[in-house]
């Protein structure tokens, strides 16, 4: 598992395991994401959703023309971020 897959499953796990941190993600998500030692670069606005039983997000991520092996590898097993998505954004990884 790769440094970008391990950061965004803690921020998970502690989304599911503290409710007021998800609700300060939720609410504030650059500062939260701050407080957590990611950065949110100037200019980038991070929007946080979370799906319920009857409300499913898709995330279309920007369209890129040059995709890796790497990143088309991440996308055939589910990897929800390319290489100009969020977490690239927020150098998670």
């Amino acid at each position: 598992m790769n440094e970008q897959s391990k950061r965004y499953q803690q921020l998970i796990a502690k989304c599911w395991a503290d409710e007021a941190f998800k609700q300060r993600l939720l609410a504030d998500p650059a500062e939260t994401l701050k407080a957590e030692g990611i950065e949110v670069p100037t200019g980038v606005r991070v929007q946080v959703v979370e799906n319920t039983a009857q409300v499913c997000t898709l995330v279309i991520p920007v369209q890129s023309n040059d995709l890796s092996d790497e990143v088309l590898e991440r996308v055939s097993g589910g990897w929800p971020f390319n290489d100009s998505g969020m977490m690239k954004m927020l150098n998670i990884y």
